[in-house]
């Protein structure tokens, strides 16, 4: 598992994205979380799916024939950990998380010079890496935001995952 991590409007999906479509170009099976903390919501009003949340289920499954989806209400529970959620997917080779910035798990922080908030590096030892646009002050690897080949290779050589990475079974 590896985390992308940065404030609003850094550069996190579109790092992630570019990294996920990297590893599988690599081979590798790929699974990913993204946190949100706004309501997220995949269903929209009117659906069938969404006439059966409203109607009180916990979980709906809305599967076709290209992919399935599973909603799942808190209904007033708390949020579950990242923990909870990577025991969710299924099996793969690594799994970029998206956000979750509390969370311990080895990270790469995107910053750029345009961002106006400290780098989060200060005060998180679980980040790793940076990708960046500048010549940071960082006392281990740091990466121009754009060599995603570059930070794939650190993170398949580091072997940034403890908790949670799951094996598809591929070599």
């Amino acid at each position: 598992m590896i985390g992308i991590v940065g404030w609003k409007n850094c550069g996190k999906t579109t790092l992630a994205s570019a990294l996920i479509a990297e590893l599988c170009r690599r081979g590798l099976t790929v699974n990913s979380i993204k946190h949100a903390h706004h309501g997220v919501d995949v269903d929209q009003p009117g659906t069938d799916s969404y006439r059966h949340r409203d109607a009180g289920a916990q979980e709906v499954l809305l599967a076709g024939g290209q992919r399935f989806a599973i909603m799942h209400e808190l209904r007033g529970g708390a949020e579950p950990t990242l923990d909870e959620l990577l025991a969710r997917l299924g099996p793969c080779d690594w799994v970029v998380v998206e956000g979750f910035k509390a969370h311990s798990h080895p990270k790469i922080e995107v910053h750029r010079q345009a961002c106006t908030q400290a780098p989060l590096y200060l005060n998180d030892p679980s980040i790793m890496a940076l990708a960046t646009d500048y010549a940071p002050d960082f006392a281990g690897p740091s990466f121009d935001v754009n060599e995603v080949a570059a930070i794939a290779d650190f993170i398949l050589n580091v072997g940034a995952s403890s908790p949670g990475k799951r094996s598809s079974g591929k070599p």
